[in-house]
Order: structure tokens, then sequence, then C-alpha cells
């Protein structure tokens, strides 16, 4: 795949920096060679109306040429509702996909090579769930647990930050998070236990440090939540992961991503004393901006799209979702999808970005910003940790009021027209045009109401009720929980009925 040549014949060497990459402290790569050998994983977040059709569009993904699913899910089951529960009416396969059952999960990867493919679930608060629905589909189809590879995003703490799709409160939300560190830990060695993510922070307005300081942070309390559990860092901490925005400021945002590597290296390292190499490395999925994406002049999003995953690309990320261009108005159509996608893939075969390693590493003005983001960044994470940690730091509210005080300057801008976007504040357009835009199809809603209420119906009610009193017991005797709600979804208990128990025990946090 490398090249030892630009396409005029000039010879490049592999690398121009200083540091070696694939060594500590990573600044530029995580891997000796990175893209030279081995591309980042090709992702495209997705999930809508129902399993069968986000199943459909998984499979064309794949021929399409993605190398990595990314699974979308409604909020009805990311707050842990049912489809047929009132507070579901209307959000029903909105945003994602609705998964209540086995029988959903079933027919969502159905004819899915889980042994070869990655698969990363964006879910937070019913995380331990979903991951039960995917190793018992796994284990009905004949994958071995150890084989399965993906992440799940299990990151509740950004959660009560920036994104409010938690149900219960912090100590108890945590509990969850580190059982699922401790299982996989044991049973899952392939699988990444969490996806610690700065991007929703970003989306809410953060800035470029606040996004690395707070998911640094969140990425703290976890390790120590794991290490008061008992579980070995140089073990559970190889199967930490990170994800992160892609924002418009081009030269900040690979900054970044280096900052990233070398901060997280040195955390591991300095504070937690891990020895065991793979412990030490930050390795993160990219998704470009949503919020940057306008409603005005949709195609000039392909443009920002095509810069911001470049510019994750140049800063060495280990897997990439671009945006569809349609995004500021509905979920992707196949077409904006594809099109997406493509962008990934022209930066890779195209542009010779893939080459050299950090193509940037050296130069003064850039490493002279990646500095200055490293210093502002650890000030931040060092006055967080003088509030008490992420968690306590959480409960005041601090996270949140300064990325009010980031989102209202730069909205501020946006008005004055100091910072420009183009269509929506300077070379404005009187736009009548019709978008095509996807629509959610009402009838594969009311099919996934009739598939629930059906699967109610015919299940063995005397199992599922003992299956939830063994998780109700499991619960009161503070034992890990993961294999009481795998028991408990093999007999035919739905999310919403497991997500009951669990806030009978925990409460809710409001």
């Amino acid at each position: 795949m490398s090249k030892n040549k630009t396409i005029s014949g000039i010879s490049i060497k592999s690398y121009y920096g200083l540091d070696n990459p694939g060594d500590f402290p990573f600044t530029s790569g995580i891997y000796k060679d990175m893209y030279r050998e081995k591309l980042w994983t090709m992702r495209q977040y997705s999930g809508f109306s129902s399993a069968e059709k986000s199943n459909k569009r998984y499979h064309y993904l794949l021929n399409q040429g993605v190398t990595g699913l990314s699974v979308a899910f409604d909020l009805p089951t990311q707050t842990g509702f049912d489809s047929d529960h009132e507070l579901a009416f209307g959000e029903v396969g909105k945003v994602g996909v609705p998964i209540c059952t086995l029988e959903d999960m079933r027919i969502l990867l159905k004819d899915l090579p889980l042994d070869q493919i990655s698969i990363s679930m964006t879910i937070n608060s019913t995380a331990i769930i979903l991951l039960g629905f995917l190793i018992v589909v796994a284990e009905e189809n004949n994958f071995p647990k150890e084989k399965l590879r993906g992440t799940i995003q299990n990151d509740i703490l950004k959660e009560y930050i920036a994104r409010g799709t938690y149900i219960f409160p912090p100590k108890e939300s945590m509990k969850l998070v580190t059982d699922i560190f401790e299982y996989c830990n044991q049973n899952l060695p392939l699988w990444n236990t969490i996806s610690v993510s700065g991007y929703h922070i970003r989306e809410a307005g953060s800035t470029a440090i606040e996004e690395l300081a707070f998911t640094f942070s969140n990425a703290i309390a976890y390790i120590e939540s794991a290490l008061e559990r008992g579980l070995d860092i140089n073990d559970f901490a190889s199967r930490i992961s990170f994800f992160f925005n892609c924002h418009n400021y081009f030269f900040e945002e690979i900054a970044k991503f280096r900052v990233a590597r070398r901060l997280w290296a040195n955390i591991m390292k300095d504070r937690f004393k891990a020895t065991n190499k793979k412990a030490l490395l930050c390795r993160f999925h990219v998704q470009t901006a949503g919020s940057s994406l306008q409603a005005q002049q949709i195609d000039n999003n392909i443009v920002r799209t095509a810069l911001q995953g470049f510019s994750a690309v140049l800063g060495g990320t280990q897997s990439l979702h671009t945006n569809s261009k349609d995004e500021a108005l509905s979920l992707p159509t196949e077409e904006a999808a594809k099109l997406a996608l493509r962008t990934q893939q022209i930066i890779a075969h195209e542009t010779g970005v893939t080459d050299v390693i950090d193509p940037l590493a050296g130069s003064h003005y850039f490493e002279n910003l990646t500095d200055e983001l490293e210093r502002k960044t650890i000030a931040l994470i060092k006055h967080i940790d003088e509030l008490g940690g992420a968690i306590t730091a959480i409960e005041n509210n601090f996270q949140d009021n300064k990325i009010s005080e980031s989102a209202y300057e730069y909205q501020r801008k946006i008005e004055d027209e100091s910072q420009i976007i183009v269509g929506t504040n300077k070379f404005k357009e009187d736009e009548n045009l019709i978008h095509k835009t996807l629509k959610i199809d009402q009838t594969a809603i009311k099919k996934q109401l009739d598939r629930l209420d059906s699967f109610k119906n015919k299940r063995n009610t005397i199992l599922a009720d003992k299956a939830l009193s063994a998780l109700d017991d499991g619960i009161k005797n503070n034992n890990n929980l993961l294999n009481p709600v795998i028991h408990c979804i093999k007999s035919d208990c739905t999310l919403g009925e497991i997500t009951l128990i669990m806030k009978n025990h925990f409460g809710e946090h409001h």
C-alpha cells in the first residue's frame, strides 16, 4: 500500500518528524507504520425506522466498502423504554433503530459476519443490556465471544455533562460501567469496553481544550472506579478507547489529536503507573462535526465534511465516520451516506496522505500549537482534580457551565459575523429548493409495535419473571450484573423490563 515516491516521482521518506511513530508518548501515531500498512476503519453511523431497514442499510454499506459498522439506537432504547411505552410515543425509530427484545437484535444483525467486522454501538445508560443482546445473538450464530470485535460507548459521565440520555444517578451508573469492564476483561478480550466520548461535549459547544480535558477527566474517573473494583490497570486499560469530534478549525483539530495521544500516554504512565504499552495507547474514533452542518446550501456540507475528515486522518485517527450532507435536515438518505463514505475513500486512495506518517510533524507553527493545546488542557484537568474529580465537578455543574459559556461565545461570533459560516451568515441565497430527505416509515413503526406485542404474548412469562427476580437478587447482592442480564435476555425479558428492575433499586437521576 505504501509508496516511496510522489506521483511525480519525487522520493519521500515515511516520516519527517523528531519522535518515532509507535514509540512513547505516541505524538505522531500509536503504530510504527500508521496508514502506510493499514488504513483506518471506515464506519458510517446508521440506524433508523426498524431493525429490518437498519440491517438492510448495514449490508448496503458493507457492499459499498465500509470496514466497520456503527449502530445508532432510537431515544426510547437509549433511555430504557420499550417501543410500546407511553413515553416512547413519537420517538420510535426516529434517530436510530428501536431494540426492545432479543428478536429485534436477531433481525438487526441478520447475516452479518460478526467474527470478521467490528461493531460500534452508541449506547450508554442501557449499554449493559445492548451488549447482552449482542452476546446472545453471537452465541446463537456460533460466533465465539472471544472473537467479537468492536466498541460499546458505555460513557455515562458525558451524558450528565452534555447529552442527557442518563437514567440512573452517577454512582449507580458507574457500577454498570465497571461491571462491563470486569465482564469483558474476562470474556471478550478483543472488545473495547468503553469509548470515552469528547464528541458530544464538543457538539454541545465546548472548545477543543475543554473537549480534551473533560474527556480525559471522565476517563480518569472510570479508571479509578475499575481500580477500586480490583481490576489490573495493565489488563483492562488496554481496552479503553476514545471518541473525538473533528470541527472546522483545521490545524487546531489535527494538533488536538496529537495532544490526545501524548497526554493520555503520560497520564497512564505517571498517574496510574501502567507498564503495558497497550494500556498507554490513546486509540480513538473520530466523527466529523454534526453541529457544523448547515441547513442552508446543504451541498456546502460536503466540503466541510471532506476537510474535517482530512483533518482527522492527518491527526492519525484509527476509525472515522464522515457525516452526510443532509444531516442538518434529517437522517441521511442512502445516496448521501454513500457520498460520505466515498469522501473517506477519496482521502485514503487519491490524496497521497497515507504515504507519510504525521505529515505536519516538525512545522514550527504546528508543533507550537500542539504544545500550547497540551499546556492548557493539562491546566484544566488539574483544576477539575482540585474540584474533587470529574464526578464532583459534574454534580456542581462545572463542565456544563463552561460548555454553556463557550457555546454562547461561539454563537455570538456567528451573529456578529466575526465568525463566518458560508451560506448561513455570509454569501447567503434565497433558497426554495426541496431536498430529498429520508422519511421514517410509519408502517415499520407499526410492525415494530406488533412484533413486540406478539413477542410478549408468546413467551413463557414464568421463566421471564424468574429471570427478572434473579436480576433483582443480583442487584441486592451487588453482583456483576452482566450474567443476570444475559439470563433475562435468554428468558425473553424486554429492555424496558430489565431497566425497570434496575430503576427500582438505583432510582432515577433528575
